[in-house]
């Protein structure tokens, strides 16, 4: 009862958030779901780590609906009819979204908004477009106050994808997040800038490898959440993560690490999805009876497992006995190379693995590069990313990504801090952007140094909500907390600025 009276006693919190903390402490202490003894002694030390996902799972952690579907026949439960116009779509998608679950209980991807809403834009005056947008925007907002709720826009150019950038830049709002589908091919360059302009002042839209992403999922797939490669009409069962740095401590060295203690860790965290996947399925009402499966918006057989990691960068200096976090990972050929061998042996194993009920995905699970939660510290940086405080110039570090970022068909991406300058030349960033997707990255984000809206470690915060909380003050998206604990224990927002004068000289 104690922790339940610590989160009633909270000032910081709102009454959804109460709700959600009070939810999500239930789901933790049921014993429903077992493991063996060596996953919980793994979990003990803080090798392994659930990512809070409770145990007794009654939903997938993320679920990408089909919202033209839903467009084209409605929905039978909620009796929604298909829209036939623009102020009708908008309150199908407001209404719906209300259902969907996640693992933070409110939706993390809300469509390809530009090719759902384009017809009725273009059907009615741009004025009156734009101000049933603003309304739109801000009752997401306002209504599903988390920033892991996800957009996508693109690749082609839209009028409502304009006018989205428009309203982002005007309404400076850290929800919804956002990612440009972008391929140079589709993609105008003048589209294009207009996201870098929108990027730099409100740290969105990110770019995806629109091609890179189609290859692995089909022309129907979504970014989601932080940056999560899924299947629009599915989503992802679990993510668990392995904690390289904390596996790697067990090892002589290496060549120990690689063929002995990285071996059982993959071992135990398959066993921990497989389990898992296993009761949402078979034992969970939720493909069984809820109408997102019901109707038809999702597919069990479009989900798929995510076998996260982090803190890659930290175990290959420790194995190298490197302790200057500025002459390791990223800067060190070999630790680089190093993180190479420990990737190609992960996914080895895990592609080996037959894992139950990913039909469409020749029964595996994928990688994904986890983002880090705000109690890892400093002793596990984001997925395969380079320290902070450690990053080298922009491109010597796109560099090192672009080797790493084939991995993680589910998702990874890196964040880049820029100065002030960039805003008067964003021309300058796409030339990068586009060389970097072309060689391998799989996603890019930035923004400006003094934004108010800021990404975390893949989430978006403001700066003006982290310091209500110091205040001891309510905040209403509730990721802001995570903000917050990233700053105060992992620097997350002290990452290297790029200044023009280097980007240029290289």
């Amino acid at each position: 009862m104690s922790e339940a009276l610590k989160i009633i006693q909270d000032p910081t919190l709102t009454y959804r958030q109460e709700l959600n903390a009070l939810a999500r402490l239930g789901e933790s202490t049921d014993h429903t779901l077992r493991y063996s003894d060596a996953y919980y002694e793994a979990k003990r030390k803080g090798a392994l780590c659930d990512l809070n996902e409770g145990v007794m799972p009654y939903r997938p952690r993320y679920i990408c609906p089909d919202y033209d579907l839903l467009f084209q026949k409605g929905c039978a439960f909620l009796q929604l009819d298909p829209p036939k116009d623009l102020l009708e779509a908008v309150n199908v998608l407001e209404i719906f979204y209300n259902h969907v679950p996640s693992i933070t209980t409110f939706p993390v991807y809300l469509g390809d908004l530009d090719h759902l809403l384009e017809p009725f834009v273009l059907r009615e005056d741009r004025a009156y477009a734009k101000k049933v947008l603003r309304l739109f925007l801000r009752s997401i907002d306002r209504t599903l106050t988390d920033s892991f709720v996800h957009a996508d826009i693109g690749p082609e150019d839209s009028v409502t994808g304009r006018l989205l950038l428009e309203l982002t830049e005007e309404m400076q709002l850290a929800i919804p997040n956002l990612t440009l589908r972008y391929d140079p091919e589709r993609t105008s360059d003048d589209f294009a800038l207009a996201c870098v302009r929108c990027m730099l002042k409100t740290a969105k839209p990110s770019f995806a490898n629109h091609r890179m992403f189609v290859k692995e999922w089909g022309e129907k797939y979504a970014i989601a959440s932080c940056y999560n490669g899924l299947s629009i009409g599915g989503g992802g069962y679990t993510l668990p993560r392995m904690r390289l740095y904390e596996c790697s401590l067990d090892a002589r060295d290496p060549e120990d690490f690689i063929q002995n203690v990285l071996p059982r860790y993959v071992d135990l965290q398959l066993e921990y999805m497989d389990k898992r996947v296993r009761f949402i399925v078979e034992e969970s009402s939720f493909f069984k009876s809820n109408f997102l499966v019901t109707e038809g918006f999702v597919k069990m057989e479009n989900f798929i497992g995510m076998f996260g990691v982090v803190g890659l960068a930290e175990c290959c200096n420790h194995l190298l006995k490197i302790p200057d976090v500025k002459k390791g990972f990223g800067m060190d050929p070999e630790a680089t190379k190093l993180g190479r061998r420990i990737m190609d042996a992960i996914e080895k194993q895990v592609s080996a693995h037959t894992a139950p009920y990913c039909d469409a995905f020749g029964h595996h699970y994928r990688l994904h590069a986890q983002v880090g939660i705000d109690s890892d510290g400093m002793d596990d940086s984001p997925g395969t990313r380079i320290p902070i405080g450690a990053e080298p110039a922009m491109l010597d570090q796109l560099e090192v990504n672009e080797q790493f970022h084939p991995y993680f068909p589910t998702g990874t991406g890196d964040i880049f801090k820029f100065e002030e300058t960039y805003l008067k030349t964003p021309e300058a960033i796409l030339p990068i952007i586009k060389g970097s997707l072309q060689r391998g990255l799989r996603y890019f984000s930035g923004y400006l140094e003094n934004n108010d809206v800021v990404r975390v470690t893949g989430y978006l915060v403001k700066k003006s909500e982290i310091e209500k909380l110091r205040q001891q003050k309510q905040s209403l998206n509730q990721v802001t907390l995570f903000g917050m604990g990233a700053q105060d224990g992992g620097h997350a927002l002290d990452r290297r600025v790029q200044h023009h004068e280097e980007s240029a000289g290289q």
